[in-house]
């Protein structure tokens, strides 16, 4: 009996204890469960609508640093099929962003190339279309999506041969009136491209724009551009395509793509491109500078030096700058291949002032900038640290 008693003496705390640590890690996996819940619910779109007066603030310390905008996502690859859109849709899902600018590409194979890249298929010609604006379109008609909003861009134009573009944008009005809020990417000067037979803008095509931009700028359509800085032999030698273009049409807004950086300019100094893009903010208020493509975090994001300089860049100007990954939504391209792509382009963001990264990194230069997004969405604050 004794014996019993003591049995029971021990037991007892002990399936007390075990019955305390099994509440504890309940407990502990309930707390993990509503934090995760929680962080979830401030990048998901209903936390950016205006409307909502129950907005969750963004903490920075435990949510991802990545941005809630892709504003340069590439739904159709330069040539062969493509991504299911539904498929793409998933991505963005799975990626929680719940932001993207859907572009066509400004120049596509032809439809008999078997090349979804063109640099693989050098000599075969990439000419401008107007047949990705239709299918995004379309796609955005027959596949409405709840958790994700899609902005469309027109990618049409031939920026050295502009004498349809007005036309171009008629036929889309009149197939798919107000769907079209962006314009762009398309090239001014793309080196990559001149093994496509790709024609670049001159500085007398740059001034047969007008009656485009004219449009543009009445209907408030910002302009997404690239257009090469130079390459690693002549770090500016394109520079003055752009310079006209800004002379030209000041009160047009303008992106300039991936801050006029490429695969041909990758060993220009950090401070020197810094200062140049300083010049040129400060100097054109209606410029915008595009920080998307990995080429850009592979090369200039790349040390802790450099890194600390483009950070501060963009926290001495948040509101100047748009976040994108530059993605190409080729048939072989998978989620984890997009989930690298936003990471890399991201990871600058987590360096960034609080300011910064509401304007950048949580939209609000998007909203701001494209016609009537700001009616519907604002970026949630930064929660305090």
């Amino acid at each position: 009996m004794k014996n019993n008693l003591s049995q029971k003496h021990i037991l007892l705390p002990a399936i007390i204890i075990a019955l305390g640590l099994t509440g504890l890690v309940i407990h502990k996996r309930n707390m993990a469960f509503e934090r995760s819940e929680e962080l979830n619910r401030q990048r998901s779109l209903t936390n950016f609508q205006k409307s909502n007066k129950n907005k969750s603030c963004y903490d920075r310390k435990y949510n991802s640093s990545n941005s809630v905008t892709d504003l340069h996502l590439h739904s159709q690859p330069f040539g062969g099929r493509s991504l299911r859109y539904t498929e793409l849709m998933t991505y963005l899902k799975e990626a929680k962003v719940p932001f993207a600018l859907l572009y066509g590409i400004g120049q596509t194979l032809p439809h008999t190339s078997s090349c979804s890249y063109y640099l693989n298929c050098l000599g075969t010609k990439a000419s401008p279309t107007i047949k990705n604006d239709f299918e995004n379109a379309a796609n955005l008609h027959e596949f409405p999506q709840t958790e994700v909003h899609i902005g469309l861009s027109m990618t049409f134009p031939d920026l050295a041969n502009p004498s349809n573009i007005v036309d171009n944008i008629m036929l889309l009005d009149q197939e798919f009136p107000g769907l079209f809020m962006w314009m762009g990417e398309v090239n001014v000067m793309k080196q990559a491209l001149l093994g496509n037979a790709h024609e670049p803008a001159t500085t007398n095509s740059i001034a047969e724009w007008k009656p485009f931009m004219e449009i543009l700028r009445d209907r408030r359509i910002p302009l997404a551009l690239h257009s090469d800085l130079g390459n690693n032999a002549d770090p500016e030698k394109f520079i003055y395509l752009m310079d006209k273009v800004l002379e030209l049409y000041p009160n047009n807004k303008i992106i300039w793509m991936h801050m006029g950086l490429s695969k041909e300019l990758t060993t220009y100094s950090a401070s020197e491109h810094i200062k140049l893009m300083s010049r040129y903010l400060n100097k054109h208020p209606n410029l915008y500078l595009d920080l998307s493509w990995r080429v850009i975090a592979d090369n200039y994001f790349n040390t802790p030096n450099k890194r600390s300089m483009y950070a501060k860049f963009i926290s001495n100007y948040p509101t100047r700058f748009l976040a994108g990954t530059d993605f190409v939504a080729s048939s072989n391209k998978t989620i984890d291949v997009y989930q690298e792509e936003a990471n890399v382009t991201g990871s600058i963001f987590a360096d960034i002032s609080d300011k910064a990264f509401r304007q950048v990194a949580l939209g609000q230069n998007y909203f701001d900038l494209a016609p009537g997004l700001a009616d519907k969405f604002q970026a949630p604050e930064i929660c305090e640290r």
